[in-house]
This record gives structure tokens, sequence and C-alpha cells, in this order.
């Protein structure tokens, strides 16, 4: 991996843990992979950050799906649910192939470098 690819994934793994969205999980093994940076178990944990990206990352389609049922409502309230689901459709129509929050945009960054991170 260069170093412009290293700086700009470390820059939107920061931006990932920052995020709002960001899970739990996602958080642990994005510092896991910093802290890894330079090390003997860094190409491991890189592994394992693209792992937990590739399965949090929300397809637009399934954010949208989400949001129109009665789970995606209890999250985000039955109006805030349908916004969600109506800006889902619009960046769909747009060409979006995932969810835009915070979280998923640095997911996609991210994964844009994968094959030069393996």
């Amino acid at each position: 991996m260069t170093q412009e690819v290293k700086d700009f994934v470390t820059q939107k793994v920061q931006e990932l843990m920052q995020a709002h969205s960001c899970c739990p999980e996602a958080k642990a093994v994005a510092q896991s992979w910093l802290d890894a940076l330079g090390t003997p178990q860094e190409a491991e944990a890189t592994k394992n950050l693209i792992a937990e990206l590739e399965e949090d990352i929300m397809p637009v389609d399934n954010l949208i799906a989400f949001c129109r049922s009665e789970a995606g409502a209890q999250v985000f309230g039955a109006e805030k649910a349908k916004e969600v689901a109506a800006h889902g459709e619009e960046i769909k129509a747009a060409g979006a192939k995932y969810c835009d929050c915070p979280a998923c945009a640095a997911c996609e960054a991210i994964l844009t470098k994968k094959d030069e991170l393996l």
C-alpha cells in the first residue's frame, strides 16, 4: 500500500469513527486498524477492517426497505423513517448504490481502495 493510499484510508477511518451513524463494532475494528499501522499486525487488521466495512455498509435498497418497515419506524420514528426512505429513493435515482450517511460514505470511500489495501 502506498503512503498516499494509507493517508487517504487513515483519514476516512477517522471520519468513520467520528460518524454518529457508526456502530460500536466498526469503531472498534477501525481503532484496531489504526493501532496496527506499521506493525506486523497491519495486514490482519486490514483484512478485519475490510470485512467489517463490507458487512456494515448499507445498500440503498436495504435502507429504503428498512425505513418502510415497522423496525425502521421504531428506530427513526414514523415521520423520520418516511423522510429517510424518500431520501434513499432520491439518491438511488441519482445512481447511489449505498446509504449516504457519514458512516456509509466513509465505508464506501475506504472500500474503493480495497485492492490497494490488500
